[in-house]
């Protein structure tokens, strides 16, 4: 079976990075693994040599658009890679136990969606269909990533590709995991076919997800049929009117409302759909979130829990910031950052 993965070496990435004397760069502490080397035993190697946390990128905008939604989700990944690699190394974060894997070979089918129209039922359920394509090749590559030992940090994409990890996480663990998700939409909707919007709705349903709570639901955002879904299976949330509206919980207790849910010892990930973030470039916009600093603070929390076994980033579209491209790139390129440096840092300061 292919993997589905192009690995990256330096070359691939020269042309994002920048150097300035007396100065070490995180490009410059990264780790890349051998392209030619057969991947599961380079990625124990890689383990085996002190790496523990692996980016990975996905280039796709299928997802959303299988939900109804805008397309745009392909830049988050190049976007996080023109920030972080430059970022100055320093005796605070050095991510010298960080590899640069690649990202996860969608190409194909990123261009077979290109002139799919979601308004038009047959060809909607063609994108959902390249959603559950998509699906397999994620958790391919993520089980290699797992078994390995090592915490991916999966970058890019619609949040559809949360079922391919936590089926990945699920199957190499052999049980159910649980997830915490910062997030307007519980992402729980009907089993009508792959996309963006029930990729836990579909881990719940198949047996790799126990338990879930969600961070910042906005009462606004999700339909009934949602809500009793989430009831339905036991799973929790804690809204954004409750959060930042009546002032009922604080983010931190929002947070340790669904961490202290998790009292046993499966595998939990790490989910941030960041158009939870006011003004951010993403597929579905909003100016009614929460800030940056929020969002790293729920990465943090979650991230600190002996239990986290990897952070998903997605939802940017840089495209779609109202200022252009140039300007979505820095900005989505410098939260995506700030969001894994929040990992890496919860992380270093639990060993």
């Amino acid at each position: 079976m292919r993997d589905y993965l192009h690995v990256y070496g330096e070359a691939d990435v020269n042309s994002l990075t920048t150097s300035r004397d007396n100065e070490l760069r995180y490009w410059q502490s990264l780790s890349f693994l051998d392209p030619n080397a057969d991947l599961d035993a380079a990625l124990k190697d890689a383990a085996a040599f002190g790496i523990k946390y692996v980016l990975v990128g996905i280039n796709e905008d299928f997802g959303p658009r299988a939900n109804c939604g805008k397309g745009g989700a392909t830049l988050g990944w190049q976007a996080f890679l023109q920030r972080f690699l430059n970022l100055p190394s320093n005796d605070l974060l050095t991510p010298n136990n960080v590899l640069l894997l690649g990202e996860i070979d969608c190409a194909d089918l990123q261009a077979q969606s290109t002139n799919l129209d979601n308004t038009k039922p047959e060809q909607l359920s063609s994108l959902r269909q390249l959603c559950e394509q998509l699906d397999e090749r994620i958790a391919n590559v993520l089980s290699k990533v797992f078994a390995a030992g090592l915490e991916p940090i999966v970058i890019g994409g619609g949040h559809n590709n949360c079922y391919g990890i936590l089926k990945a996480l699920s199957e190499t663990f052999n049980e159910a995991c649980h997830a915490i998700n910062f997030d307007p939409h519980a992402d729980f909707r009907a089993l009508e076919g792959r996309h963006s919007g029930n990729g836990f709705h579909y881990a719940h349903q198949h047996g790799y997800l126990s338990d879930y709570h969600v961070v910042g639901l906005h009462e606004q955002k999700n339909n009934q049929a949602i809500l009793n879904a989430l009831r339905e299976a036991k799973y929790s949330y804690v809204s954004y009117q409750d959060i930042l509206v009546s002032r009922t919980f604080s983010l931190t207790q929002a947070c340790e409302v669904g961490l202290q849910r998790f009292t046993d010892n499966a595998p939990l990930g790490v989910e941030v759909d960041v158009d939870s973030i006011s003004y951010m470039p993403v597929s579905a916009f909003t100016n009614c979130g929460f800030s940056v600093s929020d969002a790293e603070h729920f990465v943090y929390l979650s991230a600190q829990q002996a239990n986290a076994r990897y952070l998903h980033l997605c939802e940017a579209a840089p495209g779609n910031h109202p200022q252009g491209v140039m300007q979505g790139m820095l900005e989505a390129g410098q939260v995506l950052s700030g969001l894994v440096c929040s990992y890496l840092r919860a992380k270093k300061q639990k060993v």
